[in-house]
């Protein structure tokens, strides 16, 4: 075997291995942003969980003496 046919063999490896590290590098960016989208949507549902919990509790005080029973 030649200097070259060696030096060729390992080109060859390397492109490979780049090729498959930039492909797990494309899966790994689709992952990153799915989860960042999961991140928003749990960011925004928390947010409007805060908001319903923050105006129920300003509203609850009136109705839990709405709620008692007459003889109270």
């Amino acid at each position: 075997m030649t200097p070259e046919d060696i030096a060729s063999q390992r080109l060859t490896a390397l492109e490979i291995k780049a090729s498959f590290a930039e492909d797990l590098l494309d899966e790994l960016n689709r992952v990153v942003i799915g989860q960042q989208q999961q991140i928003d949507a749990l960011v925004r549902e928390l947010t409007q969980l805060r908001e319903q919990q923050q105006s129920g509790v300003a509203g609850n005080a009136a109705r839990l003496t709405d709620d008692l029973p007459p003889h109270y």
